[in-house]
């Protein structure tokens, strides 16, 4: 097949659209097929890339920054000072890039490419000048829904006033690309409860709950190497939680900080390893300062692969207080390493996280009970192994191999659904 994969969000970012739709685009061309991939430039102007391993072919589309809110792929600098004081940061030099007016280029592209079936990841201008091509050209449209209105909502602080409303929306809006496609999917099922409306009268696509996966090969148990210990300056010796994700406020970063502050008097040669950038850092840098557990607490950055599997393998458990998931890669990562979870019962994550068989899960915000479960899992080895082996079997079932399968198979059922509607 010719499939055409259209995101606003793409590798090298680092979020879990992004690198769903590279594990998606890398996986499909590896099986055969021809991948197009659409995308924003990173330096604004329009050009192609190839991967030399699979063949994808990336189409970067003219771009501009919009500099209040990260790109996700640069360091996010200090927040400036001035008399002593952090200043509010109004916005960034390494900014998100968007593509403003990109339906010009992505017709010549796919007037070019001509797709078998075209797959949306997202739902901003390219998504919305992708859709506008395929109702044109009545090409087969395969959509995927990976956000809650709150990981757009969450970051904006003057939207909290209004941000019922907002939310409500913005989920209306998010709801609609799924649609007006011939199939779509959404990681969980209890992402397609959040996200499709209750009253479906209307609402007459098919939605599948089908986990993004990812690769079991590359993510599994075992010692992290000397060399990455050196590295990284980990000692093994140490219990660990450790945290793996973007560091922006929807994280809720700052609920396990505290939690893990806590837990210190009983267990003081524990170490917390927050692995991310993001816009919260400073927030974060300043509340292990004032808590005083700057020897315990460590932040290691963006770290990408092959570090970043090895990373994994230092923890004792891993920890999260997201309450914005609609499935979470970095929970499917941790439990395919063997490792216990810790999260909150928000979003879709009990699909990952199943309290007392891999983990517990703790209420929304509760500090109280994530130091208690932080306490019983790193001083419980017996408990470690009991969750850790439940981790990994529930890992089996995100394999990104049954993922591309289950995507060839509906990219056929869309293409035979446009088939269906344009013969009536």
């Amino acid at each position: 097949m010719k499939i055409a994969i259209a995101s606003d969000i793409y590798y090298p970012m680092t979020n879990g659209v992004a690198v769903f739709s590279h594990n998606l685009a890398n996986g499909l061309a590896k099986r055969g097929h021809e991948v197009l991939v659409i995308a924003p430039s990173f330096n604004g102007k329009y050009h192609i890339t190839k991967d030399a391993e699979t063949g994808v072919k990336t189409v970067h589309l003219t771009s501009m920054r919009f500099p209040f809110y990260p790109d996700q792929i640069n360091k996010v600098p200090e927040k400036k000072k001035l008399f002593g004081k952090r200043m509010p940061r109004l916005a960034y030099k390494h900014g998100i890039w968007w593509s403003i007016n990109p339906f010009s280029e992505i017709k010549e592209i796919l007037d070019k490419f001509q797709p078998d079936v075209v797959h949306l990841q997202t739902a901003e201008t390219i998504a919305l000048a992708t859709m506008r091509y395929v109702r044109k050209n009545d090409v087969p449209l395969v959509s995927t829904g990976h956000a809650y209105p709150d990981n757009v909502t969450g970051q904006f602080k003057f939207l909290k006033p209004v941000k019922k409303p907002v939310d409500a929306a913005v989920r209306t809006y998010m709801a609609s690309f799924l649609k007006h496609s011939e199939y779509a999917t959404v990681p969980t099922e209890i992402a397609i409860d959040g996200l499709i409306p209750k009253n479906r009268k209307r609402f007459n696509v098919t939605v599948e709950a089908l986990s993004n996966g990812i690769d079991l090969s590359q993510f599994r148990p075992g010692k992290p190497s000397k060399k990455i210990c050196e590295k990284y300056k980990i000692e093994l010796d140490r219990p660990r939680v450790i945290y793996v994700g973007r560091v922006d406020p929807e994280k809720s970063i700052g609920v396990v900080v505290e939690a893990f502050s806590k837990i210190l008097p009983k267990i003081p040669k524990a170490e917390f390893l927050i692995v991310g950038d993001g816009i919260d850092k400073t927030d974060l840098e300043r509340q292990v300062k004032e808590l005083g557990i700057e020897e315990n607490v460590r932040f290691l950055g963006r770290v990408m692969p092959p570090d970043l599997q090895e990373l994994y393998r230092t923890g004792t458990v891993f920890a999260t207080a997201s309450e914005t998931e609609t499935q979470g890669i970095v929970l499917i990562e941790a439990a395919a390493t063997g490792l216990p979870l810790i999260a909150v019962d928000a979003g879709a994550v009990r699909e990952l996280c199943q309290n007392k068989k891999n983990g517990i899960l703790c209420k929304p915000g509760n500090v109280q009970a994530i130091t208690r479960a932080m306490t019983k899992i790193l001083t419980d080895k017996r408990l470690q192994k009991q969750y850790g082996d439940y981790s990994l079997e529930i890992a089996k079932k995100h394999d990104i191999n049954y993922t591309l399968s289950r995507f060839e198979k509906i990219y056929q059922m869309a293409i035979e659904l446009n088939k269906e509607d344009a013969a009536i």
